[in-house]
């Protein structure tokens, strides 16, 4: 078997110092991602913030509201992503009292020459990390798992879809 050449990081200049990457030369079409995670509780919790009973007011609400401004802001947040001009942004917190908890997923779209993967996973994130101050009155040991990546569509590397 031959030995496998090591990928080019992108991030990284001749040097192996952090660089922004050049996309200057890529071309402008529709990207879309889509990310998960859910964020688990006990069931008297669950059910408080079903019942509209939390201390802070609308969980939900608030939540959804905060991962669609944390998508907008993904590249005051992490370093190298690139500012982009986002077209949507649909955040879903859904229940699921299997769990008890609740799923959070995001859909983000643009038009631009880089995809939109760091923006709908920062929404999730963001959107699981407000359902958690929200509800911390309520329980502190609240869990925020699973958030990655189900599928993105457009650009060079073409489309991804998760595993179920």
């Amino acid at each position: 078997m031959e030995p496998q050449t090591p990928p080019t990081l992108s991030h990284l200049n001749s040097h192996g110092e952090a660089q922004m990457v050049d996309v200057s030369t890529k071309a402008t079409t529709r990207r879309q991602a889509i990310a998960r995670g859910q964020v688990r509780m006990s069931a008297s919790t669950f059910a408080a913030i079903e019942a509209g009973n939390a201390p802070k007011g609308d969980v939900l609400g608030t939540a959804k509201l905060a991962g669609i401004m944390a998508a907008k802001q993904t590249a005051n947040l992490i370093p190298l992503c690139h500012p982009l001009p986002l077209s949507q942004v649909q955040v879903q917190v859904m229940p699921d009292p299997t769990l008890p908890g609740y799923q959070i997923q995001a859909e983000v779209i643009t038009k631009a020459e880089t995809g939109v993967e760091m923006e709908a996973l920062t929404a999730v994130s963001i959107a699981a990390l407000t359902l958690y101050d929200m509800a911390k009155a309520l329980e502190k040991s609240i869990q925020i798992e699973s958030i990655r990546l189900l599928s993105k569509t457009g650009g060079k590397s073409g489309d991804y879809q998760a595993d179920p």
